[in-house]
């Protein structure tokens, strides 16, 4: 498929000032009553070889060690949030939050979710330790999704409808800068193993947009199709973008910013998460209009999908993650008012949870890792 990059300038505004099942458990780290924040990434520098090598099954900072593992499910169409108990696969508890909430998203202190509601302009913050919302909602436009750069400098704000990335103070979301994208409906992204760059997917343009963390540049790739969730290799080298049209993964070379494959899954591709391991992605596949929902499984290694687990129809796996033992992938049924609990070591469906409407961002936490990128969970 060609290529097309092109160059765009960046809109810049400076402003003001800025016992669960399975159950967690810390590996080698200090006592849960440690308060400790995650250590920040060197400047310029890759992390491991494994980007992903603080997150493996188990490793909790002592950031989250008060925080209860529940399952958070916004529900787009009910203004609403479903907790889930892993241990007993139920919906325990049900909160009201603003208008289309899309997804739950974690702070990159390991400390705050917040619902980003996309309609009402807002975000719910939400207190992990007792899984209910704690203070006001906080104003900030146009919250499809959000994201934390890998300093912990800024938080993200995916202003979807508006065509413009919101670099927001982590804690007050007072504004830092406004960087305008010249695409249409950017959602989704990922971050340079060095955190230098970010690339978003742009879904109803078939487009990439590459953002320089430092000079805040902008250029584009064309790809086509209706481009979705973004995640790096990791070795920091492929980013893999889903694609709902063409049914799979474009694999694109991070620093050339070139497509250099295209990896077919099933229909409506959408979600992607990495095993504990980071020797899998698990990447769901919302099924089609029939609603024949799967999991693709692809070894970072070979390029290759190794396995496609079957969701009994309908379904129509969506956005999610995996438990903090590695264990059990849980995504959202988005067109069925419902949440699927997923066998890692098998494929095999072990739960289905009736929810409200419009199941989308769902969370996981706490999850392993020393911070938080953001969307529904992706740390390092």
């Amino acid at each position: 498929m060609a290529a097309i990059i092109i160059a765009a300038a960046v809109v810049a505004i400076e402003a003001g000032s800025g016992s669960p099942s399975p159950k967690p458990t810390t590996s080698g780290g200090p006592s849960s009553g440690a308060t400790l924040l995650p250590q920040k990434p060197a400047v310029g520098a890759p992390l491991h070889t494994n980007i992903y090598a603080a997150a493996g099954a188990g490793m909790l900072s002592p950031a989250v060690g008060a925080a209860r593992y529940l399952i958070y499910v916004p529900n787009s169409d009910d203004s609403s949030v479903d907790v889930i108990d892993p241990a007993r696969d139920k919906v325990v508890d049900h909160f009201a939050v603003g208008r289309n909430p899309q997804h739950v998203v974690p702070a990159w202190d390991l400390q705050t979710l917040y619902a980003t509601n996309d309609l009402s302009n807002s975000l719910t913050p939400i207190d992990p330790k007792s899984g209910r919302p704690a203070g006001p909602t906080i104003p900030v436009d146009d919250p499809y999704n959000m994201y934390f750069t890998p300093d912990g400098h800024s938080a993200i704000v995916v202003a979807e409808a508006h065509r413009h990335l919101d670099f927001r103070d982590p804690h007050t979301f007072a504004l830092q800068r406004r960087v305008a994208v010249a695409c249409s409906g950017v959602d989704h992204m990922d971050f340079a193993a060095d955190g230098s760059y970010l690339i978003a997917s742009c879904e109803f343009s078939g487009q990439l947009v590459k953002v320089d963390l430092a000079s805040y540049a902008v250029s584009y790739l064309l790809i086509g199709g209706m481009p979705q969730d973004v995640k790096v290799d990791p070795a920091g080298k492929v980013f893999y973008v889903a694609d709902m049209v063409q049914g799979g993964l474009h694999e694109v070379d991070g620093d050339g910013f070139t497509q250099i494959g295209f990896l077919p899954t099933g229909p409506e591709t959408h979600g992607l998460y990495p095993s504990r391991d980071a020797r899998l992605l698990y990447v769901s596949n919302r099924g089609g209009p029939k609603g024949h929902g799967s999991v693709s499984v692809v070894d970072f290694a070979t390029r290759a999908v190794v396995a496609n687990w079957v969701i009994p129809a309908p379904s129509t796996p969506d956005m999610g993650g995996v438990s903090p033992d590695g264990k059990v992938l849980w995504l959202s049924g988005r067109r069925n008012r419902e949440v699927y609990a997923i066998d890692t070591a098998t494929g095999v469906l072990i739960a289905r949870i009736k929810v409200g409407p419009g199941p989308h961002g769902l969370c996981v936490w706490p999850q392993p890792g020393r911070y938080s990128l953001g969307h529904t969970g992706i740390t390092r």
